[in-house]
């Protein structure tokens, strides 16, 4: 099968597509046959080791020291269940279905085995795979962080966004409309017409205007992309709010739920797939140099089959 290789951290060209071995589903797995597959932020600093000071040494103790131990790269998938192993009640060859791997990568290539009980669920029905593939991560770590600010206990809450372009930043505010809060976006101005597409009306232009400098204050500030600090923006906040960003040791939990909650606000119109660029495979080079840029607005997907 084909494959996306990262032989060695660095920049994108040092990516390959190889043919290697399909793998073969054990008990409790299944064999998905990947139609999409996104390239996003996780991807990219795997690729390039990209994190600072002792966290490189970090994720080198949990990737692998000069290349990922699993040198198959992608986090995220959409697919259709291709063969089961024994013992698998969940889903049945034909099932189509999308999820995670995590730090087990491997999602980049033409097959995939996962476990039946971890991240992975029937995808949306109304759903392409293009779609499905662009659904988890930004909106599983959207989930997790609002969550973590405790958005479903507040009461319409207001809630700003910085960073709302983005894989995690569309996600987020679409996610926090579903619990009725008042959204404020933070973007540039090539990044408002999508935000005024995804219904937030309030929107700050950071390349026009300090958000900070505003008399506005929140319930929930969440940094979707790394790039503010609560030292910046404390004073926006209301009594018992709270401040979240993705920049930190706190790493967004995957769960089956968080893709179950997903498919169910996909299928009741609630939340778009953001798609900025779709690329085949065998292009994953440049859909790598077109992440690098950090201009990308939503999701930027690889075509498998």
């Amino acid at each position: 099968m084909s494959a996306v290789v990262c032989p060695k951290y660095g920049p994108p060209e040092v990516l390959e597509i190889r043919e290697i071995a399909r793998p073969v589903p054990k008990d409790g797995e299944i064999l998905v046959r990947i139609m999409a597959t996104p390239v996003n932020s996780a991807d990219v600093r795997i690729r390039g080791l990209v994190v600072a000071g002792f966290m490189r040494i970090v994720m080198r103790l949990v990737l692998g020291f000069n290349k990922p131990r699993n040198s198959v790269l992608g986090t995220v998938f959409s697919g259709r269940v291709e063969q089961t192993g024994k013992r698998v009640n969940q889903f049945k060859v034909g099932d189509e279905v999308f999820g995670t791997t995590g730090f087990q990568l491997g999602a980049n290539a033409e097959y995939l085995v996962v476990p039946e009980k971890g991240c992975v669920t029937h995808k949306p029905v109304n759903a392409s795979f293009i779609e499905a593939a662009a659904l988890p991560f930004g909106g599983q770590t959207a989930i997790y962080f609002l969550e973590k600010a405790k958005i479903a206990e507040r009461s319409n809450p207001r809630v700003l966004i910085y960073g709302a372009t983005g894989s995690v930043g569309t996600a987020a505010l679409q996610i926090a409309r579903h619990y009725q809060a008042t959204v404020t976006a933070v973007c540039s101005t090539s990044g408002r017409s999508l935000v005024e597409e995804l219904g937030v009306a309030d929107i700050v232009l950071y390349d026009q205007e300090d958000f900070t400098k505003r008399p506005d204050t929140f319930d929930i500030i969440f940094d979707a992309v790394g790039k503010t600090t609560k030292q910046q923006c404390k004073h926006l906040l209301n009594p018992g709010g709270r401040f979240v960003t993705v920049d930190g040791l706190d790493v967004a939990a995957e769960k089956k739920e968080y893709l179950e909650f997903l498919r169910k606000l996909f299928e009741n119109n609630e939340y778009d797939a953001v798609i900025d660029k779709v690329f085949p495979l065998a292009e994953v080079v440049a859909a790598h140099r077109y992440v690098d840029t950090g201009r990308k607005k939503g999701n930027v997907v690889l075509v498998v089959a």
